[in-house]
């Protein structure tokens, strides 16, 4: 079973005492402790620790609600994550958000950069700050830019030009409004060599913009959430959705195909033990040449939603209808009353000029997607494609999630 871990027995299990002490921590939460009843006390092999039940986000909420984690040196930050598709849900961090080993095995910046901060600052939402405690360990020059309305983008990417951007941040969905901005606009980013990106999976359409707004840039992956911080990070080497584990961070891949994450970092807030985040992945080697194993990411298990008691599989719809023709991006909005769906619809970002034609498109989804021809066998109008200028994004965060659920007044 010690396969199925990031990490081998002689490098992982000497650091075990931080799991051991998280599993302390977790028995002191009444509503999780009877999960742990009758297991050993302490946790001293993988095999034990693979053998303790998994945490979902829920149980972690709880845990945190009852532990209130507070730093011993430094500030303690409360952050938000979630809220497109689910609930959100908060997690902890001191100041610097463990980016010190990050920057010690990932120096993506140095001094010379100047670094553009494209995360959204507003509110709870984490990865703004992180990315400046990164640039804060590179001692780069910053751009803060936070959330950018259309009107904003030509004069702020002429701003970004004039200043010899070397760097760039931010979720996938978001670089993409920036390139698309400035290809529409025939606005060059000559000096851009590195896009930093988290939060989402790598969209292989910004391939297409950055070669010809800035062709020198190269991709620069990071995994994670705000429950268990920077778990990985990838170079231009590696495929986009493979990552390198931390030395702190110990990834398991289960028999389920999901992945559940350990923290060895004895600084870390949230007791992330055995934390499933909700993405389907597995270890495997780099075709990059580093050496151990790294995590490959196959995509988010909780993207399937239930719709009248059938499972729609979000980003295979989402994936069928990206492959149309002229359409960049799509987008699948739920509408429920009461818990009860009661329509679907999937929105397109698409080229004016490709003639993209959504009933048609509407017809191939349909025929060929189980759930939308069954749970709509009574009310096929309820399903519907349309094109749109922009697709439904988080205003605080600025990410476009594959799915979005909205609750109906009665």
């Amino acid at each position: 079973m010690t396969d199925t871990f990031s990490l081998p027995p002689d490098a992982a299990e000497p650091r075990l005492t931080v799991a051991a002490a998280t599993l302390e921590r977790l028995r002191t939460v009444p509503a999780l402790a009877p999960r742990y009843a009758g297991r050993p006390a302490a946790v001293r092999t993988l095999d034990e620790l693979a053998a303790l039940p998994p945490l979902l986000k829920d149980d972690l909420n709880t845990a945190l609600a009852h532990l209130e984690p507070r730093s011993d040196t430094a500030a303690t930050w409360l952050f938000q994550s979630g809220g497109s598709t689910g609930a959100p849900k908060v997690g902890y961090a001191p100041t610097g958000f463990y980016m010190a080993g990050v920057h010690a095995h990932w120096p993506v910046l140095d001094r010379a950069d100047v670094f553009a901060n494209a995360w959204g600052a507003g509110r709870m939402w984490g990865a703004h700050f992180l990315a400046a405690a990164l640039a804060d360990r590179a001692g780069c020059r910053v751009i803060a830019l936070g959330s950018i309305t259309r009107e904003e983008y030509p004069d702020w990417l002429a701003f970004l030009a004039d200043r010899e951007v070397t760097a760039i941040g931010g979720t996938p969905s978001v670089l993409r409004l920036w390139f698309a901005h400035a290809r529409a606009a025939g606005l060059k980013l000559p000096s851009l060599r590195k896009v930093l990106w988290l939060g989402e999976a790598w969209q292989p359409q910004l391939e297409e913009d950055l070669a010809v707004v800035a062709p020198g840039a190269r991709r620069w992956g990071m995994f994670g959430s705000t429950e268990t911080w920077v778990v990985g990070t990838n170079t231009p080497d590696c495929p986009a959705d493979t990552f390198h584990p931390l030395p702190t961070q110990l990834v398991h891949a289960g028999a389920d195909g999901l992945l559940d994450f350990t923290t060895l970092d004895p600084e870390m807030l949230n007791p992330v033990l055995r934390y499933r985040t909700g993405d389907a992945g597995e270890l495997t080697t780099c075709p990059c040449g580093r050496p151990g194993a790294a995590m490959r990411v196959l995509g988010r298990r909780d993207n399937v939603v239930q719709v009248r008691g059938l499972g729609l599989h979000v980003d295979e719809l989402v994936a069928r209808a990206e492959r149309e023709p002229g359409v960049s991006r799509a987008q699948v909005v739920v509408s429920e009353d009461g818990g009860r769906a009661t329509g679907v619809e999937v929105l397109l970002l698409a080229d004016p000029a490709a003639g993209v034609d959504p009933a048609a498109l509407r017809a191939e989804l349909v025929a060929g997607t189980f759930t939308l021809s069954t749970a709509f066998q009574h009310d096929p109008e309820q399903v519907t494609v349309r094109v749109v200028d922009a697709l439904v994004s988080n205003d605080r965060t600025g990410k476009t999630a594959s799915l979005v659920v909205r609750e109906e007044s009665s």
